[in-house]
Protein backbone atom coordinates (compact mmCIF):
# COMPACT_ATOMS: atom_id res chain seq x y z
CA UNK A 1 0.00 0.00 0.00
CA UNK A 2 1.32 3.56 -0.71
CA UNK A 3 0.91 6.57 1.50
CA UNK A 4 1.87 10.19 1.00
CA UNK A 5 5.53 9.66 1.94
CA UNK A 6 6.33 7.41 -1.31
CA UNK A 7 4.89 9.68 -3.58
CA UNK A 8 7.76 11.96 -3.64
CA UNK A 9 8.00 15.75 -3.37
CA UNK A 10 5.18 18.40 -3.88
CA UNK A 11 5.17 20.17 -7.09
CA UNK A 12 3.93 24.35 -6.66
CA UNK A 13 1.15 25.04 -8.84
CA UNK A 14 1.77 27.39 -11.26
CA UNK A 15 -0.41 29.78 -13.46
CA UNK A 16 0.30 28.45 -17.08
CA UNK A 17 2.64 30.80 -18.96
CA UNK A 18 1.42 32.08 -21.49
CA UNK A 19 3.16 32.01 -24.88
CA UNK A 20 5.00 34.94 -26.18
CA UNK A 21 2.72 37.58 -27.72
CA UNK A 22 3.22 37.75 -31.66
CA UNK A 23 5.01 40.48 -33.17
CA UNK A 24 3.34 43.14 -35.19
CA UNK A 25 4.74 41.52 -38.57
CA UNK A 26 3.47 37.76 -37.55
CA UNK A 27 0.08 39.31 -36.67
CA UNK A 28 -0.03 41.41 -40.32
CA UNK A 29 0.84 38.12 -41.65
CA UNK A 30 -2.04 36.47 -39.52
CA UNK A 31 -4.25 39.31 -40.66
CA UNK A 32 -3.33 39.17 -44.19
CA UNK A 33 -3.38 34.97 -44.40
CA UNK A 34 -7.25 35.43 -42.56
CA UNK A 35 -8.49 38.10 -45.54
CA UNK A 36 -7.05 35.99 -48.20
CA UNK A 37 -8.94 33.09 -47.62
CA UNK A 38 -12.03 35.46 -47.16
CA UNK A 39 -11.53 36.99 -50.34
CA UNK A 40 -11.20 33.32 -52.30
CA UNK A 41 -14.25 32.25 -50.63
CA UNK A 42 -16.46 35.36 -50.74
CA UNK A 43 -14.57 35.17 -54.70
CA UNK A 44 -16.28 31.33 -55.45
CA UNK A 45 -19.50 33.01 -54.16
CA UNK A 46 -19.64 35.91 -55.60
CA UNK A 47 -18.39 35.27 -59.38
CA UNK A 48 -20.87 32.36 -60.48
CA UNK A 49 -23.79 34.65 -59.02
CA UNK A 50 -22.32 38.03 -61.12
CA UNK A 51 -22.02 35.70 -64.05
CA UNK A 52 -25.44 34.28 -63.99
CA UNK A 53 -26.73 38.00 -63.50
CA UNK A 54 -24.90 39.08 -66.52
CA UNK A 55 -26.68 36.35 -68.76
CA UNK A 56 -30.03 36.89 -67.26
CA UNK A 57 -29.60 40.74 -67.88
CA UNK A 58 -28.61 40.04 -71.54
CA UNK A 59 -31.30 37.18 -72.26
CA UNK A 60 -34.26 39.74 -70.38
CA UNK A 61 -32.45 42.51 -72.60
CA UNK A 62 -33.00 40.74 -75.61
CA UNK A 63 -36.58 39.47 -74.35
CA UNK A 64 -37.74 42.77 -73.64
CA UNK A 65 -36.33 44.29 -77.33
CA UNK A 66 -38.42 41.37 -79.14
CA UNK A 67 -34.63 39.67 -81.00
CA UNK A 68 -32.58 37.16 -80.90
CA UNK A 69 -28.83 37.10 -80.45
CA UNK A 70 -28.40 35.39 -83.68
CA UNK A 71 -30.43 38.41 -85.22
CA UNK A 72 -28.24 41.09 -84.23
CA UNK A 73 -25.61 39.60 -84.91
CA UNK A 74 -27.12 39.11 -88.58
CA UNK A 75 -27.81 42.81 -88.68
CA UNK A 76 -24.12 44.00 -87.39
CA UNK A 77 -22.50 41.97 -90.21
CA UNK A 78 -24.73 43.88 -92.49
CA UNK A 79 -23.76 46.85 -91.34
CA UNK A 80 -19.78 46.03 -91.75
CA UNK A 81 -20.48 45.30 -94.85
CA UNK A 82 -22.84 48.49 -96.11
CA UNK A 83 -19.47 50.13 -94.20
CA UNK A 84 -16.83 47.88 -96.13
CA UNK A 85 -18.52 49.07 -99.48
CA UNK A 86 -18.38 52.28 -98.80
CA UNK A 87 -14.60 52.70 -97.93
Amino acid sequence: MMNDLHEGPLTSVSSPVAPPKPSRRDERRMRRKRRRRGEEILGWILVPIILFGIYWGVTAGFEFLGTTPGTVWDQLMQVKAMMEKRS
